[in-house]
């Protein structure tokens, strides 16, 4: 921009006027009309002479005679908008015929003309106006410019933030993933401990062998057929496997006394052992449901149960689902009496106990489950031998040695080395295993 003293705002000099005429008096005149203005004002005699001024230094405006010779004014302004066209252009003419301007002002893109005689005022306000003028077109095309600098960096921004976003989305989604993958090997991990550690409860008891493995999948089926939802039933197959850590203080002697034969002291402490159980599994916060229902396992429908003799649907459901599935399992291992029930022989019982010991509708449950009723248990999974095993199938069931030792939990998927390992035992033992595989749904 061009300031009040025609200083250019920011920068060093002052403007720079170059007038070319073939009359110095001409050029005398012009020179003591600009300069008390503040312009710095250059004089020649010719238009060969004005175009070297322009060649050896930055010239903002040219004030040209129309009629000189060897070079004519309209002929100068044209090569001087040829190679400095930013340099506004005036031309000065004494000549009347106006086809000769318009063919100046054509070739040389010339601004204005100024006639001779002219006016000071007149003359002095031209070339403002064109100063002005130019700095408006600098000051355009400088922003012009600063616009499509700062558009182009905003693209590059957006462009780089979007590339960043998508970058940081990958990352997250690979982390969400890592995470849930993460989740589900603990929860397979947590509940594969609770099935080793139940495991090592019964060692000290050789008819204790796979019962806690296997109430807990009984329990598990009449829970799904009574109606629970997967968490309530997830909560049920635990307490199973757990309900009774309790036991874990009982002397061998007394773990492996029927309860039929239990009085007096041996009778007190069985009866604190589902009290035990839920203090040892309540510090645990993902086992806290369970250690209710271990807690509540042994109340009796009727009211005469322990710990807290609880009656009715007082007694968590989950409670009832595990007594039942309890007792049913005691009765064949004769750990309720000395003697050893067939499953027909401890069915019998449990329906003779109906609305008494037991729920009455946790024992239709029951029923449904031992006749064979389908269409309840989603966890069947189809059998296979070990030879048709292929890595990356999941187990739909534990797989239990004859003695009741977990070989391997369900929900594994297996690989080459767990199918090599399991052959291998099937091989060494003489066991031959039937693996249910979770089967895939269309």
């Amino acid at each position: 921009m061009i300031g009040s003293d025609n200083v250019p705002r920011g920068g060093a000099r002052p403007v720079t006027i170059l007038c070319v005429d073939d009359e110095p008096n001409i050029l005398s005149s012009l020179r003591r009309l600009f300069r008390p203005q503040g312009y710095e004002v250059l004089t020649e005699v010719s238009g060969h002479a004005g175009l070297k001024v322009l060649e050896s230094q930055p010239v903002d405006v040219i004030i040209s005679d129309m009629r000189m010779p060897e070079m004519d004014g309209a002929q100068f302004l044209e090569r001087v908008r040829a190679r400095w066209p930013d340099t506004l252009r005036l031309l000065l003419t004494g000549y009347a015929d106006i086809q000769l301007i318009i063919g100046a002002i054509n070739r040389g893109e010339i601004y204005r003309y100024i006639t001779k005689p002219w006016d000071d005022n007149d003359i002095l306000l031209v070339v403002r106006h064109a100063l002005e003028r130019k700095a408006l077109e600098q000051e355009k095309q400088r922003l012009e410019t600063l616009t499509q600098l700062q558009n182009e960096e905003l693209r590059n921004l957006n462009a780089g933030l979007e590339n960043k976003v998508a970058l940081r989305t990958a990352a997250l989604n690979r982390l969400h993933d890592e995470l849930l993958a993460s989740n589900e090997k603990l929860k397979t991990s947590f509940l594969t401990s609770i099935k080793v550690f139940s495991n090592l409860i019964e060692m000290r008891g050789a008819n204790l062998a796979g019962h806690s493995r296997r109430v807990a999948d009984l329990a598990r089926r009449i829970a799904v057929r009574v109606g629970l939802d997967a968490r309530e039933t997830q909560e049920v197959f635990i307490a199973g496997l757990l309900h009774n850590i309790g036991k874990i203080g009982f002397s061998d002697a007394l773990l492996t006394m029927p309860v039929s034969m239990m009085n007096g002291d041996n009778l007190g402490q069985y009866r604190k052992y589902p009290v035990r159980g839920e203090q040892l599994l309540m510090p645990l916060e993902d086992l806290r449901d369970a250690a209710k229902i271990v807690r509540s396992h042994q109340e009796r429908f009727d009211g005469e149960g322990f710990p807290d003799r609880l009656s009715g649907f007082d007694i968590p459901i989950g409670a009832r689902v595990l007594a039942l599935a309890s007792d049913y399992d005691n009765l064949q291992i004769g750990t309720l009496s000395q003697r050893f029930l067939r499953p027909d022989q401890a069915a019998a019982l449990v329906i003779e106990s109906r609305g008494k010991r037991y729920d009455a509708a946790v024992v239709a449950a029951f029923l449904d489950v031992i006749n064979g009723v389908t269409g309840v248990d989603s966890m069947q999974g189809k059998p296979l031998s070990v030879p048709e095993l292929q890595p990356g199938m999941v187990t739909a069931r534990d797989i239990v040695t004859k003695d009741g030792s977990l070989l391997l939990s369900a929900d594994h998927v297996l690989s080459e080395r767990l199918i090599r390992q399991i052959a291998d035992f099937e091989q060494s033992s003489g066991e031959v295993f039937t693996v249910y595989i979770v089967e895939e749904r269309p």
